[in-house]
């Protein structure tokens, strides 16, 4: 008689062993420029790697203007011309350098008031996304020129410290702007791991939610609720920089749209809709959903590269620092994915994002002032911090938060308001070794 074991569900189990696979089983261990890029470890057949496959091609394709035989349909306006443009080894985007407009970043817009589904209110003539790239022959809709102003700060033992204030003009509209515009600049955000962060049930997430802070702790994580165009009813939002996207599909779906121009199953209307930029070809949609969903599979089955130096005593150290700082109240550690009987690679794995999928106030030096469903202009998503440390080999530079503004990891932690200012006070307080061990543990994500 042959006996088969099988491994119950228990939320408890931890292993220490565990926190080196910060993607569980779907951990890989490589350190270098590719770290980002590479398909679940474990759990794919032979077809599902070919889809995956399929969709990393077109995840890298470069889209030109109707018509043509291969990737016809960019813009009429547009920001980039493919998802790897933004996305450059499926990491994070850069801002614009001295006098350079926007390219690896993009600019939302709306006017006060609410769209049909709670969503920000589009802009006359405009929509809701800045598109600053357009056809031959087109008028794109606007630059952005960017400008920032450096001021001195001080730690509490007396080092110096720099942050960059940035300031947005729009300039070169097609037509003219209304005066209320409100503006929020996006740089592009990683996209490995996302699929495990989607595998979260929505009841886990929704269990940190602690709008009023009942526990008295200073955390009141929000949960954002959006339109989910797939299913037609509202739905927690998960990703985005305000969590304003309920899921993948939808994710990868907006963005063909608003940055491509790349008309879809989701989004069947061209982002010029309205506008006198609009093309009026009938090609509509102008990706294929075959295409559209593998592109979809592709980030939904990207690896989360593992820890690094886990075992080295500074980062050990930096690791009680970020917890006792109260750091982990928000970048929180440890997550599980729910069972997942129909794609068992993403099912029940025990995951290290260091995000709690939920909106904080960032205070009013990091507030855009531009509502988002429910997210109000100060709020914004935890973002993950896994794969961190590595975006200097991956992406060439150290460009964080939302906008790009922090020039380095200790930069990103001190313009850190609102709900984070205490945490963010007790790093200012710490001693230059202390910072320095902080750091270590960040760059061992």
């Amino acid at each position: 008689m042959i006996l088969f074991a099988c491994n119950k569900f228990d939320k408890a189990y931890n292993n220490p062993d565990d926190e080196w696979r910060t993607g569980g089983s779907q951990t890989v261990f490589d350190q270098s420029s590719k770290a980002f890029g590479h398909a679940f470890p474990t759990g794919l057949s032979e077809t599902l790697e070919r889809v995956h496959e399929i969709g990393d091609v077109q995840f890298s394709s470069t889209f030109v203007s109707a018509p043509a035989p291969i990737n016809p349909g960019l813009g009429p306006i547009f920001n980039n011309v493919g998802c790897a443009s933004c996305h450059i080894g499926d990491g994070r985007g850069k801002v614009p350098g001295a006098g350079e407009t926007s390219v690896l970043m993009l600019f939302r817009i709306s006017v006060a008031g609410e769209g049909v589904h709670g969503e920000p209110n589009p802009v006359p003539g405009f929509g809701d996304q800045l598109q600053n790239k357009a056809n031959i022959g087109v008028k794109k809709e606007a630059d952005v020129l960017i400008t920032y102003d450096d001021k001195s700060f001080y730690f509490d033992d007396g080092e110096t410290y720099k942050l960059r204030f940035p300031t947005y003009t729009i300039a070169n509209t097609y037509t003219a702007l209304p005066p209320d515009v409100m503006l929020s600049p996006r740089v592009a955000a990683p996209v490995f791991g996302l699929g495990l962060l989607e595998s979260v049930s929505d009841a886990d997430i929704l269990a940190r939610v602690d709008e009023n802070d009942a526990d008295g702790d200073g955390i009141s994580g929000r949960a954002n609720y959006v339109w989910n165009f797939v299913n037609e009813t509202v739905s927690p939002g998960r990703f985005g920089w305000k969590a304003n996207q309920p899921n993948l599909l939808q994710q990868v779906a907006a963005a063909y749209n608003q940055d491509i121009g790349i008309t879809n199953k989701i989004f069947p209307k061209e982002s010029s809709t309205g506008q006198s930029q609009t093309d009026n070809l009938q090609d509509d949609p102008e990706i294929s959903d075959s295409l559209l969903y593998s592109v979809e599979f592709y980030v939904r089955t990207l690896a989360v590269p593992g820890r690094r130096n886990l075992d080295d005593a500074t980062v050990q150290q930096g690791k009680q620092l970020f917890t006792q700082a109260g750091c982990v109240k928000c970048h929180v550690p440890d997550m599980r994915t729910a069972v997942n009987v129909a794609f068992p690679a993403v099912s029940n794995q025990l995951i290290h994002p260091y995000t709690d999928l939920l909106l904080h106030d960032m205070g009013d030096s990091l507030a855009d002032n531009r509502p988002d469903f429910l997210a109000n202009g100060r709020e914004w998503r935890t973002a993950p911090l896994w794969g961190i440390g590595l975006t200097q080999r991956v992406n060439g530079h150290n460009n964080f938060l939302h906008d790009g503004r922090a020039r380095s990891l200790m930069e990103a932690v001190m313009w850190h308001g609102g709900e984070a200012l205490n945490a963010r006070d007790k790093v200012k307080a710490m001693s230059a070794a202390e910072r320095a061990a902080l750091i270590k543990f960040l760059e061992s994500l």
